[in-house]
């Protein structure tokens, strides 16, 4: 990138955000801070109301504003992606407020990009193979996120895992993350009165109440970087025929897989799992074709599974 094209660039970032810090502009662009430094300065003799404080980072004047901004053919197309990803990942809430603002970003562009998006929207599609929120509430994420934001309580209705009926919770929400096609925010629980993962697609009611968080929280990154990564988990080791490989597919994402090692004709695969019984429900699906390694006690619950089932007969 040459220089001018960077410090545009610096100007977008600068307008972007209430307060930038000098390092993340030189992350961002893999120059030195003496560099940022320069631009800025570059930035304040063009006349661009720049104030900078020590220690804290730069912001620009309220009232500054740049004309529209134009937007590459590239960055156009990258917007019809995000918008398909919106649509298979999101609630109704959160679609829809994507969509006011994709008409918006839409509006500046050149009639040339217009067309293209037009020409390639079709030819776009994510598969959707879950369900990440329960279908009778259409703004679960607003109402998590407007909770962080105003550092109001939510009250929702639970089924936990090994729960058919939901239970009644209060929760401090920390954060929210995507991972294996759903949901979850991490939030402190008053029930349980310390911090638990929630599932949203398990949320049958949820609603901001008047009540202000009892507790400081740290930020999200820092509870997931802080957090012991195998709390409340057991390690489950189990040895597969290869051919058997193609019927665990995404489903092994599902149950906790970790890692696998090649061991000739079988393969090695270890998980973390929150539930053994639940775990070797699914492990029954191709248990002719595999070998339980560790631990024993999903060996016995296997057992207790299969003889129930034998009774049956």
């Amino acid at each position: 990138m040459n220089r001018f094209d960077r410090i545009t660039a610096i100007l977008i970032q600068l307008q972007s955000k209430k307060i930038v810090k000098a390092q993340d502009i030189a992350d961002r662009f893999n120059i030195s801070l003496r560099t940022v430094y320069r631009d800025v300065r570059s930035l304040e003799e063009a006349g661009v109301p720049i104030i900078g404080e020590a220690g804290v980072g730069y912001s620009i004047m309220d009232g500054y504003r740049l004309p529209p901004v134009m937007f590459t053919r590239e960055e156009a197309r990258t917007f019809i992606t995000a918008e398909k990803l919106m649509e298979t990942f999101t609630d109704l809430s959160t679609k829809a407020s994507y969509k006011s603002a994709m008409y918006k970003v839409k509006a500046v562009l050149k009639s040339a990009e217009k067309d293209m998006l037009d020409s390639i929207e079709e030819n776009i599609e994510v598969r959707q193979r879950t369900i990440p929120f329960n279908t009778s509430i259409s703004n679960t994420l607003e109402i998590i996120l407007n909770s962080i934001s105003e550092k109001k309580i939510a009250k929702m209705e639970y089924a936990s895992f090994n729960s058919s009926e939901p239970v009644q919770r209060k929760i401090e929400p920390v954060g929210i993350y995507h991972e294996f096609n759903y949901w979850y925010t991490i939030a402190f629980c008053h029930l349980r009165n310390d911090y638990r993962h929630f599932r949203t697609d398990r949320i049958s009611k949820i609603a901001l109440t008047d009540e202000s968080f009892k507790k400081e929280h740290f930020s999200l990154k820092e509870y997931l970087e802080q957090m012991p990564e195998n709390d409340n988990l057991e390690t489950v080791v189990i040895h597969v025929n290869k051919p058997a490989l193609r019927f665990l597919l995404e489903q092994k994402y599902f149950n906790g897989f970790v890692s696998e090692t090649d061991k000739g004709d079988m393969m090695e695969m270890t998980f973390l799992t929150a539930s053994l019984d639940v775990f070797a429900r699914w492990y029954i699906t191709f248990a002719d074709q595999a070998e339980i390694i560790t631990p024993k006690s999903l060996k016995e619950r296997l057992k207790t599974i299969l003889a129930n089932i034998s009774a049956k007969f």
